[in-house]
């Protein structure tokens, strides 16, 4: 448990960090309201807004049910004629919160709705008796913002997860993309300074949250997220995923699987292979490069433009573009590919690395954000500094000349992995409630007493 709470409190103040446990009478929540305004847990990863955060909320939510601790998670309505409410899984509610218009509402629009999507949530929320729900858990900014209003409101702790900061993605912009705007960095800081716990994936994360948006570091608690074990493992190997997807036997297979925007750097990957290609002609009669996901943020004004480029760099024969896919079959990608790539100039975590890892297949990502966490370099795949797609194409030109390489790896990486379980997750964030609730419950008793 210890690895997987805070030790920032420690490392940044010299101090003891937060003791997280606490002797007989602290209980944790019964109930929290999580909040997610722009991406629903039910949608496919992979498509518009949805992708690693959904999957986080989902695992995080069937495994806090699971320790008895229920879970009720509002999101925007995106279609009409939606239930109010959906049973996810025992002990797990989503909510559906008409804010706006169902379509076309881009993730920068979503500020404008928020005052109709805190209504809803209190709306909800009145519904009930007085301290139904113990505590508010926000993911991301625009969440936060509503979560900070609840909070208040119902006179319970906030605990916020960033996922990803405006200052730290604006340091770190793929050529072409665009800065995310001043209101959102306000915003964030605003978030940082009323929330009563700050969740981040990594050390890294947590210390970018203490540098970036001086957030109190005994406020922060490291919790990484977990990965689907049961859904993410070598299964009946690479010979039979292959078969099942109609890939060849003997390729060279580099997998890009995500949401094809600028930040995800999947062009990287396109050039690195046109990089190997130009030295080694010969690897083109056994190269496939799957490209699994759909346009998404600013990769929406072109989202033909990663064909295009395939196109002009003269590898549009091996590489292919396949739509965003269910869990499942993604778990399959994962154990038919001898590498996933992942070239990202930003990434609070990186799910996808874990999952693929879990799945028995090395990782080849950039060393950003929380990627060093996710993968063991030179054990359970590489990382590569920068985003020269030469450097890359060193690293592919390894799995090609060593064909035993990926199974090596392989089970490394799915050693590695096993580490990351959502049980574990849970726990920890369960743990980071109990803590925020105790403290909440003394500041109280302080001020009347």
């Amino acid at each position: 448990m210890s690895q997987y709470v805070s030790r920032l409190g420690e490392r940044l103040t010299g101090g003891a960090p937060p003791r997280l446990r606490f002797p007989g009478g602290h209980r944790r929540p019964r109930r929290v309201a999580m909040l997610s305004v722009h991406t629903s847990p039910l949608h496919q990863p992979g498509t518009g807004d949805a992708g690693g955060m959904n999957v986080y909320i989902v695992e995080l939510a069937k495994r806090l049910a699971g320790i008895n601790v229920e879970v009720e998670i509002f999101t925007r309505a995106t279609t009409g004629g939606l239930p109010p409410v959906v049973e996810l899984a025992p002990g797990v509610l989503v909510r559906h919160v008409d804010a706006g218009p169902y379509e076309g509402l881009a993730k920068e629009e979503l500020p404008a709705q928020l005052c109709a999507f805190t209504h809803g949530v209190m709306q909800a929320w009145a519904g009930h008796r007085p301290g139904y729900y113990d505590l508010v858990h926000s993911h991301y900014w625009l969440s936060g913002h509503v979560g900070w209003l609840a909070a208040e409101r119902w006179g319970v702790p906030l605990v916020h997860a960033m996922h990803t900061m405006a200052k730290v993605k604006n340091a770190a912009l793929a050529e072409g993309d665009t800065p995310e705007p001043a209101a959102r960095v306000i915003g964030e800081t605003q978030i940082v300074r009323a929330a009563d716990r700050l969740i981040a994936n990594t050390d890294e994360e947590a210390g970018e949250l203490v540098h970036h948006y001086a957030a109190e570091p005994s406020k922060v608690a490291v919790v990484h997220p977990g990965v689907n074990l049961d859904r993410f493992r070598p299964g009946d190997g690479r010979a039979a995923a292959r078969q099942r997807l109609g890939l060849p036997q003997d390729a060279l297979i580099p997998l890009f699987a995500g949401r094809i925007q600028p930040l995800k750097a999947p062009d990287i990957l396109l050039r690195a292979v046109a990089v190997l290609l130009e030295r080694r002609p010969e690897l083109r009669a056994r190269l496939v490069v799957p490209v699994v996901g759909g346009p998404s943020g600013s990769g929406l004004a072109k989202p033909e433009g990663l064909q295009k480029l395939a196109a002009r760099l003269g590898i549009a024969d091996v590489v292919r573009f396949r739509p965003p896919v269910g869990q499942d079959q993604l778990a399959d990608w994962f154990r038919a590919a001898s590498t996933l790539v992942m070239p990202s100039y930003s990434e609070s975590f990186g799910l996808v690395a874990i999952e693929a890892q879990a799945a028995g297949t090395p990782v080849i990502a950039a060393a950003v954000g929380g990627l060093p966490v996710a993968v063991r370099d030179e054990v359970s795949g590489f990382l590569v500094q920068g985003h020269d797609p030469a450097a890359y194409a060193r690293v592919l030109e390894r799995f090609a000349d060593d064909e035993l390489l990926t199974d090596r790896m392989g089970e490394a990486a799915a050693r590695h992995a096993q580490a990351f379980g959502w049980d574990t997750a849970a726990s920890a964030t369960a743990d980071v409630y109990t803590a925020a609730m105790h403290e909440r419950r003394g500041r109280v008793r302080s001020h009347h007493g």
